[in-house]
């Protein structure tokens, strides 16, 4: 299939120009029309980018967390309500109690409004079910999400995401539920990546190291959940382990972006979470930018603090409340996002790329930034084919 007529977003400026895709892949793009063949898409001077990548999200769960909402109007911090035995231990009972065909249905719905804001890939992890079979039927469920909807979802292991409440020692759930869960996961091909919270509510670097370890000598990348509320040195703990992101972080330090810089580390900046728990503390943009580490933006959809479902919305929260450029934004979910995820086949019209590409009603890259919300999608075309 030609597209023609479009105006390109590469890695520069927006430039008019073709794609000729062949198969799944991109065989050409660029200003030259090649000669004629097979079927035409004419593009109308419309803006077309490559398939939006969704690098943090927590999009399989069950339940909703909207009496938190309200908590928090009233003054209630997140860390109260998870003290309180709220917060993810609240999604975690939801979720245990859920079969993975439940769970699976109330998933979709989500997984359909991602789609609908340009995804075609998004990463999924589990941590709601903090046992060994409760990880394992999320990060099934997250795999099954591939063949119920045409979107690749990138799976990662999150155990390592609130102690639950029959364990009372932390080094003890990671030795039992962490490590084992993650090594079943493996073996049965459910597991992508390695992720943790660095938290004062959650883990600490000496808590995470055996599972980071673990991680390694299952040939396993890992990411890090750091600096959201507080600094633990997360970011230089994960720069250690030579992780592809560190997400969150805006109580990065400058050593911390010393530290991601060193290990080629993506920074993935999560505006929605920061916008529902209405914090104060931003990332360190400006600083990440003059250090030359690498921004993904992603939605980190989840029951709790970040109900989003919308890559441009994300994008427009990064560029409002963090001053990101609308440039920025762009890359922060097209090939930054897919570094963070460790893909290199897709988040860049090039050829040899994945042929997943979003054709936008506009002929403007910023205003995928600056409308809330974002541009409707004219065509969308994932693995070559269009819808």
């Amino acid at each position: 299939m030609l597209l023609t007529n479009a105006l390109l977003a590469t890695d520069g400026p927006a430039t008019p120009g073709h794609v000729l895709l062949e198969g799944d892949r991109i065989l050409s793009c660029g200003p030259d029309l090649p000669a004629p063949s097979g079927p035409r898409l004419d593009c109308g001077g419309r803006l077309l980018t490559p398939g939006l990548i969704d690098s943090h999200s927590h999009a399989v769960f069950a339940g909703s967390r909207a009496a938190e909402f309200e908590a928090r109007l009233n003054g209630a911090s997140y860390e109260e309500i998870a003290r309180q035995g709220g917060g993810i231990l609240s999604t975690v009972r939801a979720t245990r109690a859920a079969s993975e065909a439940e769970l699976l249905a109330q998933s979709l719905p989500r997984i359909d409004q991602m789609i609908a804001a340009g995804a075609t890939t998004i990463e999924v992890k589990s941590g709601y079910g903090l046992t060994v079979a409760g990880e394992l039927k999320m990060l099934r469920v997250a795999r099954a999400i591939e063949g119920a909807r045409p979107v690749r979802v990138v799976t990662t292991h999150l155990a390592a995401h609130a102690l639950p409440p029959e364990f009372t020692d932390r080094a003890a759930y990671i030795a039992e539920v962490a490590i084992p869960s993650l090594r079943a996961a493996h073996a049965e091909g459910l597991a992508d990546a390695v992720d943790a919270f660095c938290e004062g509510i959650a883990f600490s670097p000496d808590d995470l190291e055996p599972l980071f370890t673990a991680a390694r000598a299952l040939g396993l990348p890992v990411k890090l959940h750091a600096e959201q509320l507080s600094n633990l040195e997360g970011a230089a703990f994960a720069a250690r382990h030579g992780a592809l992101s560190v997400d969150h972080v805006e109580y990065l330090s400058p050593a911390g972006i010393a530290a991601l810089r060193a290990a080629g580390t993506v920074a993935v900046i999560l505006p929605g979470a920061f916008y529902t728990l209405r914090e104060t503390q931003q990332p360190p943009v400006a600083a990440l930018r003059a250090a030359g580490v690498p921004m993904a933006v992603a939605s980190d959809l989840n029951p709790g603090t970040s109900p989003l479902a919308s890559l441009p919305l994300a994008m427009n929260m990064a560029c409002t409340l963090f001053r990101m450029t609308p440039a920025e934004a762009l890359a922060g979910v097209t090939h930054h996002a897919a570094r963070a995820l460790g893909l290199t086949d897709r988040g860049r019209i090039a050829p040899g790329q994945r042929a997943d590409l979003i054709l936008w009603d506009t002929d403007h890259p910023a205003e995928l930034s600056y409308r809330i919300g974002g541009p409707a999608i004219h065509t969308r075309i994932f693995g070559g084919q269009i819808g």
